[in-house]
């Protein structure tokens, strides 16, 4: 079959390079098109020195990029910018992946006070699949549109699932304490990130209300049947990639055998490992992968459960799990490009 013709927008963020990093060991895609505003016209390898040798492209502006000639184009934007130029790709066929929270949440309402701006194609958002394949795969594979799921909120999501899917919990004791590693914040220059501030030092942020909170709430209570309540209290920790979530949620009565519940819930998705009863996962274990690492168990004399859960937010939590999605909506192997075996130490 032909190769999948790929474009990028936005590919001097860390989420693009990502992006092109998998896309280089995929064996049915091809980069075609990588856009960058402040880069237009420098080759790729030499804003990224690690893809030297590997691609031979350079970046072009937005406005001169021949977007409508790719099959599928991947928008690593900030929040705002795929949904103007979204409804053109649609139209002339491309199927598109937004890295950003562009599409995400369905209330467009909501969506505008989060993130301060109003929608500019509301009628696509009903349309879009959220981009979850562990609860969407079927929906996605003939989606024309699919809204990345966040970092945060695809590590809280897929730990929760289970026991709220199995009704175990109650919906209105849930807490997520979650960290990320620096590159979550994106690839810019902010006093905040600099490494004299983030090195030897460890804070939360947004406690008052963070962006992936809606997100993670809505998708939730759908996966629930009911409303959830959820305090979600994210925190930077002082490394480059991952992110560590550490979820508790309040058991009703007898839960059973947890163990066998998250075993049974996910034996059969490729990228989500429950690991042995006792183990607690870590980040540096999924770094480089598209793989999400979670472990659950019963706090002593308690009727609480903890569960665990860690990805690297570059990849399952971004470039990865739009390859994944990519894969579903050409209907190729769900696993194409994305066999890369985390990286240790």
């Amino acid at each position: 079959m032909d190769k999948i013709k790929v474009g990028v927008v936005g590919g001097t963020g860390y989420a693009g390079v990502e992006l092109m990093r998998l896309m280089l060991g995929h064996e049915h895609a091809e980069l075609r098109v990588l856009t960058s505003r402040g880069d237009a016209g420098r080759r790729v390898d030499e804003v990224f020195p690690n893809l030297r040798g590997h691609l031979d492209l350079a970046f072009v502006a937005p406005d001169q990029a021949r977007l409508e000639d790719c099959d599928v184009v991947f928008y690593a934007t900030p929040n705002g910018t795929a949904m103007h130029e979204v409804p053109r790709l649609l139209e002339a066929g491309v199927r598109v992946v937004d890295l950003a929270a562009d599409f995400r949440l369905q209330n467009v309402e909501e969506w505008s006070r989060w993130y301060g701006m109003e929608h500019a194609c509301p009628e696509l958002v009903e349309e879009a699949v959220y981009g979850l394949p562990e609860i969407n795969r079927e929906t996605i594979r003939t989606a024309r549109l699919v809204a990345n799921p966040g970092c945060y909120p695809t590590a809280v999501i897929l730990g929760f699932l289970p026991l709220l899917r199995s009704g175990l919990v109650e919906p209105g004791r849930l807490i997520a304490d979650a960290k990320s590693g620096a590159s979550g914040a994106g690839r810019k220059a902010a006093l905040p990130m600099l490494l004299t501030e983030t090195s030897e030092n460890f804070h939360a942020y947004g406690v008052a209300g963070h962006r992936h909170l809606p997100e993670i709430r809505e998708v939730l209570a759908e996966q629930a049947g009911t409303a959830v309540d959820l305090v979600f209290v994210p925190h930077l920790l002082p490394m480059i990639r991952g992110i560590h979530a550490t979820l508790y949620a309040g058991l009703k009565g007898e839960a059973g055998e947890l163990q066998a519940l998250f075993e049974s819930a996910y034996r059969d998705e490729p990228f989500v490992d429950v690991m042995p009863a006792g183990s607690m996962p870590e980040t540096r274990s999924v770094r480089g992968g598209n793989l999400c690492r979670i472990a659950v168990s019963r706090a002593p004399g308690s009727d609480t459960a903890i569960v665990l859960s860690v990805i690297d937010n570059l990849v399952k939590g971004a470039a990865g799990q739009a390859v994944q999605n990519m894969n579903l909506m050409f209907d190729l192997p769900e696993t194409a490009g994305l066999g890369t075996v985390s990286l240790l130490p």
